[in-house]
Formats: C-alpha cells, structure tokens, sequence
C-alpha cells in the first residue's frame, strides 16, 4: 500500500514538473499534441474499464472530446507561442480531462445528473473548424519532426554529448588559424544562418517555430573560416568545430542566409584569440542548454550562444539579449538599427 502511495506521490511530481515545462517551453503544436494525446489516452482507458456501464462511457468519451476542443480552440487563439501567461492557461487547462471522471463519479449526498446527448450536442465546434486546417498543418508537422527515423537519429547521437565537462579540443587546425589572420583585413564579420535540414534541426524548430534553426560565424565571405558549435558530424565530439557545408543541407529545401556585419581589425583580432584560446582549452555543445538556458561552464554552448558571444566579446552585439536565450533568428530579426548587411543566399 505504501509503494503504492509513494508511486502516486512520484506520478503526481512528474505530472506537475512537467506542467512546468510546459508553461515556460510549450507552443501551438506542443500543447496541439498534448490535449489530443490526453483525451486519446482518457477515452481508451474509459472504453476498457468494465466496470463502467456503456452510457457512462459515452458520456464520458463525449467530455474528453468537448474538453480537448475547448482547449484546441483556446490553444489555436491565445498566441501561447509569445505570451507567457496564456501559456499558463494553456498548460492549466491540459489536466482538465482528468478531472472529469472524478466529477462525474464522485460520491457524496449532492444529488448529479449526467448531462444528456442532446445538451452535449448543443456545444459549438465552429470555432474548432475555423482552425481546424492550421490545427493540421501543426499536427502533421508535430508528426514529421517525430517520427521514428529522426527520434532514432536524435537518441543514437546524446552518447556523444556532454554538457557538463569539456570533449572537444583543437577541432581547428592550423590552416585554419592561417585563413583566419588572412581575412583581418576584409572589414566585416559574416553571420551566417541556415535551415540545415537535421533531426536535431527539426526538433529545435518544433520549439522555435522558426524556418532558420542554426548560426555559425566565419572570418571570410567564401566562408572558407565558418565555425560554429555543433554535433560535429561523427567526424569531430560535439563543441567548437568547423562547419562542413555538404551538412548544412540535408534536406532539398536546406537553404543559408549570409549577412555582414562590418567590425575593424582589431574586433576581429579579439574575436579570433578567443577562438583560439577556447579551442585550445576546450568545449562541448550545451545540449542541455537549449532547454535550460544556460552554461554550466564557460566554453559549453550551443549555436547561437557562441555567435553572440563573440559579438559580445568584440563589442559589436547589436541588440541587448541574455546569450542563452539568443535564437538564430533574433540576427535578422532584432537588427533593428540595421547593422546588418545581406550578402547572399545559397539554396540546395
């Protein structure tokens, strides 16, 4: 009985932890999935108690129905992928389904009526085919992302991975180094943003809801110098590591966004002695920073953290943002002053 009570208790902690989660990290398609999951998962459970007369049970299978729909059509017109609070609401609402059998059931001296098929009729679903396409799209896209082949890619490549200590070193190699110091003179910086294509990729956009899911950093409009923190492709550990084009398209509509930033020598000599100082002295990819948010030391980061760092570094960071919460995106999107110049774009 007590291991009973302490695996509800667990239950119960996960189930809130991940409310949490939800909260601060869902969006449409998350939140989509989840009250679609939920009412599926309910509706099954209630069809396979016997001891449930059969009006019960479609009465029930009814209410996780008109309860997921109340909630799509909050979800699909709350804006939950900009405004913390209506995530809030969202993520309060998924346990509602839940909370249903209980109301139904519950037994105390108050004397409750099961709502009849004609009252459940009366409820609206306009709102819900008013959105239903969008729904769709967001469900198929939500299925794409994972799918078995990418979850299997995604799962086969976190041995590799370390967010709390150091496993990449000298990744770049002397000609590198030696591109980099021939391009001090071209007076720009080249940020450079792309849609790889990537399971990796996918996944981040299913959090972003972004197009473009990666930025790298290079010396030289050839992009002959391109670095950025990544998986490494099985050729180098995950961290610090040259970017190999051929895996910047993945897929046939893989494209890259090429933008300068001009910057003098001298930041860009700042910008490469602290390339040199983390390759020699280490890094890892901040996997677990794309949840969190944040560096358990130094030289682990993900993307777009290190580009910005390096801006902030050189002191050419032209909007204000903390480096963990920087998106690839926000490069184009939060050049508001304009500092940026668009150079090329290069599809596959």
């Amino acid at each position: 009985m007590n291991d009973i009570f302490r695996y509800q208790q667990l239950f119960q902690r996960v189930a809130f932890f991940l409310l949490i989660i939800m909260a601060i990290f869902g969006n449409l398609p998350l939140f989509i999935v989840a009250s679609i999951m939920i009412a599926l998962f309910l509706t099954l459970k209630v069809c396979i108690t016997t001891r449930y007369p059969t009006n019960l049970k479609v009465i029930l299978s009814f209410g996780y129905i008109a309860v997921m729909v109340v909630q799509i059509v909050f979800i699909a017109n709350a804006n939950v992928d900009q405004y913390f609070f209506t995530r809030i609401i969202a993520a309060i609402l998924l346990p509602l389904p839940f909370l249903l059998e209980w109301a139904v059931m519950r037994k105390n001296d108050d004397i409750f009526y099961l709502p009849s098929l004609g009252e459940l009729a009366t409820i609206s679903f306009e709102p819900f085919k008013e959105n239903l396409q969008a729904i769709h799209e967001q469900v198929s896209s939500v299925g794409h992302v994972l799918s078995g082949n990418n979850i299997k890619a995604l799962f086969s490549d976190l041995h590799r991975h370390n967010s709390l200590n150091y496993i990449n070193e000298r990744s770049l190699d002397t000609d590198f180094f030696a591109r980099a110091e021939q391009s001090l003179d071209d007076p720009n910086l080249y940020i450079v943003v792309s849609n790889t294509g990537t399971p990796a990729s996918q996944l981040i956009g299913l959090f972003t809801q972004k197009q473009f899911n990666h930025a790298s950093l290079s010396f030289d409009r050839e992009l002959s110098t391109i670095i950025s923190y990544n998986g490494g492709e099985r050729v180098y550990p995950p961290g610090l590591n040259p970017e190999m084009l051929s895996s910047l398209h993945k897929n046939d509509d893989a494209s890259i966004l090429i933008y300068r930033l001009p910057v003098t020598r001298a930041q860009k000599e700042i910008v490469l002695n602290t390339i040199r100082e983390i390759n020699t002295t280490g890094s890892a990819y901040n996997i677990l920073g794309l949840i969190t948010k944040r560096s358990l030391r130094r030289n682990i980061m993900f993307c777009s953290q290190f580009v910005y760092r390096m801006l902030e570094i050189a002191d050419v960071a032209y909007f204000d943002k903390k480096a963990g919460d920087v998106r690839p995106t926000d490069f184009i999107e939060l050049d508001y002053h304009r500092q940026l110049n668009y150079v090329d774009e290069i599809k596959f």
